[in-house]
């Protein structure tokens, strides 16, 4: 009985070759979905706010807290009114949150 690799019409050279060339193939896949998965969205550019506004957690503009109650979220301990769209942080540069509208 013959083995496998001495059976006619077989050759170990064409196995070898196409084990290379399938190792090839699943290598380079790999390098280009590799970066593809491993990228990550770039981190939202600075907004400059205009005057008497800052930038929020979501990077939007809101007025600073002052002595105008319009559109307030909340009034200060200081006195002053935060127009903040989140509650973590509210006032923290102003005593605290003394009430929430």
């Amino acid at each position: 009985m013959q083995s496998i690799a001495n059976r006619p019409g077989r050759s170990t050279g064409s196995r070898t070759t196409l084990t290379a060339r399938l190792f090839a193939v699943v290598i380079g896949a790999a390098a280009v979905l590799t970066p593809m998965a491993t990228a990550q969205a770039a981190p939202p550019a600075f907004i400059a706010c205009p005057a008497g506004d800052y930038e929020n957690v979501d990077h939007a503009c809101v007025p600073s807290p002052g002595q105008n109650s319009d559109g307030a979220t909340a009034q200060c301990r200081d006195g002053s009114y935060s127009y903040s769209q989140h509650r973590r942080g509210t006032c923290s540069h102003h005593g605290g949150v003394e009430r929430w509208f």
